[in-house]
């Protein structure tokens, strides 16, 4: 699923023209099925039920379209960095850091530091995404197990 992911990604930072049309679009393409189907096809093999498996791809989708879309519209420069832009809205109001001081805090101990680069943003949440997936997996698993040992229970009682 990383890899879609970071592929995906990848595609629509190269291409971020596609994600206006995609989202204009009221019926997908065969491509895009296709690539819906390969997904699902992916979660139902690692275990997820059908609930689940369209809870995570409604969840991946969104959060790589979403990405790809704010990473778009955000005045990065060519190699991806912000640093330059929270510096020149800092410098453009004088009064950010009272009235603005959790953002300012933010860009000055954070955005502005060596090292930091708006598209590593993007592995911290879907890692995230990914290991709360294998979470609720797991869970869905145990519950299933606790419902088969309680009706086993059940029967051999009754």
């Amino acid at each position: 699923m990383r890899k879609c992911a970071e592929s995906t990604r990848s595609v629509l930072a190269r291409h971020p023209w596609a994600i206006t049309i995609m989202s204009s679009r009221t019926t997908p393409g065969a491509a895009n099925l296709k690539h819906h189907d390969r997904v699902i096809a992916f979660l139902r093999a690692a275990g997820f039920s059908i609930p689940m498996a369209a809870h995570a791809m409604s969840l991946l989708d969104s959060y790589v379209h979403g990405f790809a879309l704010q990473e778009a519209t955000l005045p990065l420069d060519d190699a991806g960095d912000i640093g330059a832009a929270t510096e020149s809205i800092l410098q453009q109001e004088p009064m950010m850091s009272n009235a603005f001081p959790h953002l300012t805090e933010t860009a000055v101990k954070h955005i502005l530091q060596p090292g930091y680069a708006y598209r590593n943003e993007f592995q911290f949440g879907l890692r995230l995404i990914l290991n709360g997936l294998q979470t609720a997996l797991h869970e869905a698993s145990d519950l299933e197990d606790d419902k088969a040992a309680w009706s086993d229970h059940h029967a051999q009682s009754g």
